[in-house]
């Protein structure tokens, strides 16, 4: 029983997106109409992510014509002249944008939608970006700079760990997009020190999730980390994630970074920053382009899941993981090894239906579940996508039992 003599709350699942933009860096639209949109469509928490500033200082935006005069528009008809404050300096229409303490309490509603203040740390190293998420954040961290790649990206990681280690206030940072301008190699991301993070589907259309033939996609980036740093750097497990780095709220198609095609759904007691960080931290969440899921389990060494089931859909779950000899395969001497050995994030059994499971025998690094369904992705990061999820992966003998709470 809780101090106040009622049962302590069963945990439930949250849905919420990382990485998203405003007014406030490079969106299109006002971050009121943004949370808006991400209540409206059954979110329960919202990070707002703009580049290299928090929502919480004095700033009018100018706005001259193109996209955000639409937004402007549409602002003004859905808030009305008793929110929306503007003036006209040398014939230009300002809009004061709200902080993140003013339009806040217009939609968090305790256990229902919540927002956490957030910033994408925008770096570069040798004109290549590195961009890191920090999540509920007390103060702006400004990009740390670096000698080398991996340098840059450990800096700006370390910057949030530093702050939360500080205020005592639980935080967690994300590596983005890391084929972006094909600038983050995973041979230095698999080297980062401490708990990791990294973004395995963004639905921005530039990031190249999907890699090219010459160049692993995002997802077999998390495969190869995780084989290298469990099975050689002795490094910690690194959880991969699902957003939608939206900017673009008015026009629809896939060519626009458009919401609703990324997310993370959290297993928490309750919806509040610490517990929906502490949560992600420790590895009890999944991530999905529209795939739900009831339940993931891992007990006993038995990775095991309950899917939603929708009418006329259908699902294959792939469990897919690198054994402890994946070294000995062999690949020509021209082929990189890491990024062509087949060893390395195979599936090691496929099951179809809602209730799939896989025993681990110990001879795995890891183990992680891909659900792949037979829905169609409504505006999709690229045309002929499904909907699939993604689940955190577990070690034998409960070395990462992150979905057995």
């Amino acid at each position: 029983m809780s101090a106040l003599g009622q049962t302590a709350p069963q945990p439930r699942w949250y849905k919420g997106n990382t990485h998203t933009h405003t007014w406030w860096s490079d969106g299109d639209t006002p971050p009121e109409a943004v949370a808006a949109w991400y209540k409206e469509h059954g979110y329960n928490f919202l990070v707002l992510s703009d580049h290299n500033v928090l929502s919480d200082v004095e700033k009018w935006l100018p706005i001259k014509g193109g996209p955000r005069a639409e937004a402007a528009v549409r602002y003004e008809r859905q808030f009305g002249p008793d929110w929306v404050e503007k003036r006209v300096r040398d014939g230009v229409t300002e809009y004061r944008l709200k902080t993140l303490t003013e339009f806040r309490p217009l939609f968090e509603e305790a256990g229902k939608f919540l927002m956490i203040q957030g910033e994408e740390i925008s770096d570069a190293y040798n004109k290549l970006p590195v961009h890191v998420n920090g999540v509920n954040l007390k103060t702006l961290i400004p990009p740390q700079g670096g000698a080398t790649m991996l340098e840059t990206m450990q800096n700006n990681l370390d910057a949030v760990y530093e702050q939360s280690a500080r205020t005592g206030q639980p935080m967690f940072p994300h590596l983005n997009h890391p084929n972006f301008h094909w600038a983050n190699p995973v041979e230095d991301i698999m080297r980062l020190r401490g708990q990791q993070m990294v973004e395995v589907h963004n639905g921005h259309p530039q990031v190249n999730n999907y890699g090219d033939a010459d160049r692993p996609s995002a997802e077999r980036i998390w495969d190869i980390c995780l084989a290298r740093r469990l099975g050689d750097l002795k490094l910690p497990v690194m959880w991969g994630l699902a957003t939608d780095d939206a900017h673009n709220y008015l026009t629809w198609e896939p060519a626009k970074s458009n919401p609703g095609r990324g997310w993370i759904v959290v297993r928490s007691k309750y919806l509040t920053p610490q517990h929906i960080v502490q949560a992600v931290q420790r590895g009890d969440f999944y991530a999905s382009t529209g795939v739900e899921l009831e339940d993931v389990r891992f007990a006993e060494n038995v990775l095991e899941l309950r899917i939603r089931p929708r009418e006329g859909v259908s699902y294959k779950t792939e469990f897919i993981g690198t054994l402890a000899d994946f070294r000995a395969f062999k690949p020509p001497a021209t082929q990189p090894w890491d990024r062509t050995n087949p060893a390395i994030g195979k599936v090691l059994a496929a099951r179809d239906g809602l209730n799939p499971s896989y025993r681990l025998t110990g001879k795995e690094l890891y183990v992680r579940a891909k659900v792949i369904s037979s829905a169609p992705k409504e505006n999709p990061y690229k045309p002929g996508d499904v909907e699939v999820a993604w689940t955190q992966p577990v070690t034998p003998a409960g070395a990462v039992e992150a979905a057995s709470r």
